[in-house]
């Protein structure tokens, strides 16, 4: 029997599309023979996945996943909403983001074994490729966690336990009563979900943002014929206005507009006769960034008809 060398394997999987394990499987059936493998990939439907790589995922779901002082966030994309819909596909995401909470980052959970399985998460998800026809993709993953507290989620537009198009992670730092805590922190997560702040404060604004909107604002005051110290003058004033609107902690709370996120968290604080810190949060809304190509139907059937 020929030797099944990792450099074969890798040859095998770049030009197939398959997993790991199911190109070394392949090798082993062939006899190390590339072109036999090939065939018997595609006859076991697994090979279909490199042909559907290139194709455009923007679809898909958002995951949340808690634990006792963690919870994990995941995307994974599909080409369709039909696809979203599919109970393979959400139980897929939904087994998924399980995992997430019990590994360290991204990369070790496209690594970590899918439940069930011997396989990957990674090569589970290129097998459903196969199995159900169209693109499919992990696409990130972000956990947070607190030494005493809580990390709150919350799914928006939910398709399932868990599931949804938007999802949200706010972690509390505190040692107060977890069931009030969490109250607060489904709150915030909901405002969270709803006004997409740029960052939690002042400090943690990036530097570059800052300087970019002081710049803007600078400029419009002088085209307005401000002079140079008046216009600085103006420009703190409108920069409180944009930290007040950016950064979660100063924006006024969608639950009760006449308090600041912040504010609010230092009321229940001293409800619950302790400190409530906002640490962090998470806000993963589903296809983002991404590039969807916009199809012109109309055109579609008229080259059609042309044809």
């Amino acid at each position: 029997m020929a030797q099944i060398t990792a450099a074969l394997v890798k040859e095998l999987r770049e030009t197939s599309g398959a997993g790991m394990m199911d190109c070394k499987k392949a090798l082993n059936e062939t006899d190390g023979d590339i072109q036999a493998a090939q065939d018997w990939l595609r006859q076991k439907g697994l090979a279909s996945a490199a042909k559907k790589a290139g194709r455009v995922a923007a679809e898909g779901l958002v995951a949340v996943s808690t634990g006792e002082n963690s919870a994990a966030v995941i995307e994974v994309n599909s080409e369709t909403d039909f696809v979203a819909k599919n109970d393979q596909f959400q139980t897929y995401v939904k087994n998924t983001a399980g995992v997430a909470i019990e590994v360290a980052d991204f990369d070790a959970l496209k690594a970590a074994k899918y439940p069930g399985s011997e396989k990957s998460c990674e090569e589970t998800l290129t097998e459903l490729v196969g199995t159900i026809g169209e693109n499919m993709n992990m696409r990130r993953m972000e956990k947070l966690s607190v030494s005493n507290g809580v990390v709150a989620s919350y799914i928006h537009n939910a398709t399932g336990e868990g599931l949804g198009k938007i999802g949200v992670l706010v972690a509390l730092e505190s040692t107060g009563d977890k069931d009030k805590l969490n109250g607060l922190g489904k709150q915030i997560a909901m405002h969270i979900a709803a006004t997409n702040p740029l960052s939690l404060d002042r400090n943690s604004v990036n530097p570059e943002d800052v300087e970019r909107e002081r710049t803007v604002l600078i400029e419009q005051a002088k085209e307005a014929g401000k002079p140079e110290e008046i216009a600085i003058k103006m420009v703190e004033g409108r920069m409180r206005k944009f930290y007040e609107e950016n950064c979660l902690l100063e924006q006024a709370f969608v639950i009760d507009p006449d308090t600041t996120v912040g504010k609010a968290a230092e009321a229940l604080g001293k409800e619950l006769g302790t400190d409530i810190t906002v640490t962090g949060y998470v806000r993963f809304e589903l296809g983002e960034g991404i590039e969807k190509k916009e199809d012109d139907f109309a055109a579609e059937v008229a080259a059609a008809a042309g044809a």
